[in-house]
């Protein structure tokens, strides 16, 4: 039953959240892309360690 609340809530969020995105014109340049791009890869890998942690502890 939790998994189907979550699934709606998700469901829902995404309906109000893509058309609010759509209309806000929110446009990032090729230079910003490149900054945050070369972020996500190693934070990721920091989640990855920090969850293995968690887990075994």
């Amino acid at each position: 039953m939790t998994v189907l609340i979550i699934l709606g809530v998700l469901i829902i969020a995404l309906l109000i959240v893509v058309p609010l995105l759509e209309r806000s014109n929110f446009r990032m340049s090729n230079q910003q892309m490149s900054k945050m791009s070369r972020w996500i890869l190693p934070l990721v890998m920091l989640m990855v360690v920090i969850q293995l942690i968690m887990y075994y502890m």
